[in-house]
């Protein structure tokens, strides 16, 4: 037992030993975390959220030897995760992994809270933008030309989401906005179910990232327009992005981030938010990323990252109202 503990305390040693003593002090404020941190994912193993909150939690526990778990809590479309957390001691040992889907349970008031008032935003991990991607008998071979044949055929064509109140939907419905155009939505149950209807012709077009369609589009089963992200990809660096192909200011991504209940200290989320941060652009972190068409979020402090969800927030919000987009 005693053998146990002094190799337990040695191998803590030995990490910490690698971290100049300055920064381990300014790492853990008043000796946060003295325990395990327990971080909860509203959704089951597998996938991207859950893949990136456990990196996440790699990287705390890495950075201050200590136990992370990451609590899957499925249910809800992540709502039953959220409360939890919402209800959790602010002590910076309950966190919450999500995706932007915590904006969209606030905005389509799934949430049964005000979610800018019920979480602090800590630090956004990584962003993932998609590909505009059609069937390749479509007559265009740039967004331009999509445009111009959607407006020429009025209600005649359509795209795909993975579901009512989701980021491609939301995103698909801002596209129409800025273009001007009217296509038809037909929503799925995920990203896939949509990318397949869309290489068969059943609808024209879909919004998909490029770990599900990259290989479609390089075969030929599909056509990738632009990306929509602020800048080119690293997978697809000769694919404009949508700005670039014909509509400014447009943007879709999504994006995983780490939040805290309200009330939880200043000085922990800082401390978080810099761990993270730094962890999230080590270069082999950005190199691993890159793979997934995935790149780390630019460095932003927790009130920066506050400020920029509330943007969101109240962007998200104008689409809904203006697309009139009701969720059962």
């Amino acid at each position: 037992m005693h053998a146990m503990t002094a190799s337990r305390q040695v191998l803590a040693c030995a990490l910490l030993a690698v971290v100049p003593a300055s920064a381990v002090a300014q790492d853990r404020p008043g000796g946060y975390p003295s325990k395990p941190i327990r971080v909860v994912v509203g959704i089951a193993a597998g996938g991207g959220l859950d893949a990136m909150t456990r990196l996440g939690a790699q990287k705390l526990s890495e950075r201050w030897a200590q136990t992370v778990v990451v609590d899957n809590r499925p249910g809800g479309g992540t709502v039953l995760g959220m409360d939890l957390v919402v209800h959790a001691q602010p002590d910076g040992y309950t966190l919450l992994g999500a995706s932007d889907t915590l904006m969209l349970n606030g905005v389509f008031k799934r949430a049964k809270y005000d979610v800018r008032k019920a979480f602090i935003p800590i630090a956004q991990l990584t962003t993932q933008p998609y590909m505009l991607v059609v069937n390749p008998s479509l007559p265009a071979r740039s967004v331009s030309e999509l445009i111009a044949h959607a407006k020429a055929r009025p209600g005649a064509m359509s795209y795909g989401s993975q579901g009512l109140g989701t980021t491609g939907h939301i995103g698909w419905e801002r596209f129409k906005l800025m273009a001007g155009v009217d296509i038809v939505h037909v929503p799925y149950k995920g990203a896939a179910p949509a990318v397949i209807d869309t290489m068969s012709g059943q609808i024209q077009m879909t919004f998909s990232n490029t770990v599900t369609s990259g290989a479609h589009v390089r075969s030929g089963k599909l056509r990738g327009l632009a990306t929509t992200g602020l800048q080119r990809g690293q997978v697809f660096p000769d694919m404009p992005t949508m700005a670039e192909a014909g509509v400014p200011g447009f943007e879709l991504a999504n994006s995983y981030a780490y939040y805290a209940p309200a009330g939880t200290p200043r000085s922990i989320v800082r401390a978080i938010n810099a761990v993270l941060t730094e962890g999230m652009h080590a270069p082999d972190t950005v190199k691993r990323l890159a793979a997934d068409g995935s790149e780390p979020v630019a460095r932003a402090t927790p009130e920066e990252f506050r400020a920029k969800f509330a943007r969101e927030y109240a962007a998200l919000e104008k689409i809904v109202q203006a697309a009139n987009i009701r969720i059962q």
